[in-house]
């Protein structure tokens, strides 16, 4: 608190950083725009694979898509090379205080996670959760785990409590923003 000879108080706002008004995605891509720009690694985020149907052109220069479809299931976000290594993850968020829905993974996806794996790539999710503006790594062994166990249980999430356990938080920066490849330096 600052008092002002007027009488009136001022409270000091304390700097938070946390998600400056953006989304995983867009945090990520711009630690990938450092990432390069530093000659760290190249990473990039993957197009989605659309069939474009129906183009409106109202003039020569406003084009405009009218209707596309996805042309197959996209398998995950971000690929690229860090060290020599070939790197595949996706990116997921959540509201939820208190579990991850499996849900938000598809099984294409997985598959194209372990066959990633298999192959000597890193694979893995980063899973951000917005209620507590936290970032988790997820390795993908430890996923594949929870995604098989929940055939056998039920189990539709994986509860907040794992990821505090389990997996490995990414810190929030200004310059990286997420610096996630900090933590894959522990699956090398």
């Amino acid at each position: 608190m600052i008092n002002y000879p007027n009488k009136k108080k001022m409270v000091k706002k304390e700097n938070n950083y946390s998600n400056l008004g953006m989304t995983l995605e867009s945090d990520i891509d711009l630690t990938n725009q450092y990432y390069l720009q530093k000659n760290i690694a190249v990473i990039h985020k993957k197009p989605t694979p659309i069939q474009v149907v129906n183009v409106s052109y109202p003039a020569r220069n406003k084009a405009k898509i009218i209707e596309a479809y996805y042309r197959t299931p996209s398998t995950t976000d971000y690929n690229g090379v860090y060290k020599g290594k070939y790197i595949d993850f996706d990116a997921k968020e959540t509201n939820s205080k208190t579990s991850f829905p499996l849900s938000n993974i598809h099984e294409h996806q997985i598959i194209h996670l372990k066959d990633v794996h298999e192959h000597g790539g890193i694979a893995f999710l980063i899973i951000g959760w917005k209620n507590y503006q936290e970032y988790y790594l997820l390795k993908f062994d430890e996923l594949y785990k929870m995604w098989e166990s929940s055939k056998k249980d039920g189990r539709k999430s994986i509860p907040y409590s794992y990821f505090k356990e389990h997996c490995m938080l990414i810190k929030f920066g200004y310059q990286p923003r997420l610096d996630y490849l900090k933590v894959v330096d522990n699956l090398l």
